[in-house]
């Protein structure tokens, strides 16, 4: 028996192994097998495709094909039967709401909640599938979520462009100094797609064709909104447009070099944060960078202003005037 092809264990009875096949297919033609020759393909016993010989125990006989067929179509018959009968009860029930549901207004959907990035993933493919002229987002930097997202991405940005979809996105100036982002615009940037920083970005948001739009409605990135609300719609695109015109070019080169007076953009945009009391962990998020480069930042500003204490520096950043200065 050294010619018999090696079974492969464990399997579905759907995906009997070619070795199982042969030896059921021997025992149906001679009647009984030899227990020792059924070793190889353990399966024939689990699917009770043979049963042992009341007269023999060191022999199996083959149960007929019609009858272990019967056995398995059996629970499955019994299943669609039941659910037949659940779809009917079902249709009943919703039957008395179906005429009242008609007069349900359109603006009435225009919000909707996805939970699961599975759910959302879904709603934005088919969204940039019918997306036929412009695409807007902004994307701020997140660690945890950047290269899944950007992996994600790049497979709808792709086929947009192949289709003449316009794309207009928004960074943090960090994501100048993230591979992965700088690698996810090289393989894209071709005219139909733009890419420009900004020092602070509001929320993720997708926007297709002016017509649906996407916002994140938990922090952890595992609810979305999606809006279908003209009002709502061409509110957001206002901002991303804002937005949009305070940006700088991804090419333009990095946002960050001294400006006179040695303060660089970046923290410039940390000092009116500073002032507006917000702590070092919100900062870091808002600008989309960690805590520990925004400390640096911080620890660089308080050393060109000459400040002592973190009091002191919220205090000779409003006597400095850079906070008035146009950037």
């Amino acid at each position: 028996m050294a010619n018999q092809t090696k079974a492969t264990h464990p399997h579905a009875v759907t995906e009997l192994c070619e070795e199982g096949g042969r030896l059921y297919a021997d025992a149906l033609r001679a009647g009984r097998i030899a227990r020792t020759d059924v070793e190889s393909a353990p399966c024939l016993v689990e699917f009770a495709l043979l049963n042992p010989d009341p007269d023999d125990e060191d022999w199996l006989r083959p149960v007929p094909p019609s009858v272990a067929l019967a056995q398995r179509l059996h629970p499955i018959e019994r299943d669609i039967t039941e659910r037949r009968r659940l779809s009917i009860e079902l249709a009943d029930v919703f039957e008395p709401f179906m005429a009242l549901g008609t007069q349900v207004t359109a603006t009435d959907h225009s919000i909707t909640v996805l939970e699961g990035s599975d759910r959302i993933n879904a709603a934005l493919n088919l969204a940039t599938a019918q997306c036929q002229n412009e695409m807007l987002s902004i994307q701020p930097s997140d660690d945890r979520f950047s290269e899944r997202s950007l992996a994600q991405g790049l497979e709808r940005d792709r086929a947009l462009i192949e289709r003449g979809v316009r794309i207009r996105t928004l960074y943090q100036h960090t994501a100048r100094y993230s591979p992965q982002k700088l690698a996810y615009v090289a393989q894209l940037a071709n005219g139909k797609a733009e890419y420009r920083t900004i020092d602070q970005v509001v929320e993720r948001l997708i926007v297709c064709d002016e017509s649906v739009a996407f916002i994140p409605a938990r922090d952890d990135q595992q609810v979305a909104l999606e809006l279908r609300h003209a009002g709502l719609v061409r509110y957001l695109v206002k901002v991303f447009e804002f937005m949009w015109s305070r940006s700088v070019p991804l090419s333009a080169g990095a946002p960050y070099e001294p400006a006179a007076g040695g303060i660089t953009d970046i923290q410039h945009s940390i000092a009116k944060l500073l002032v507006e009391g917000h702590v070092d962990e919100a900062i870091a998020r808002r600008l989309g960078m960690n805590v520990r480069t925004c400390r640096a930042h911080i620890a660089k500003l308080a050393s060109a202003l000459g400040s002592g204490s973190r009091a002191q520096l919220g205090y000779l950043i409003a006597q400095s005037g850079i906070l008035d200065q146009e950037r």
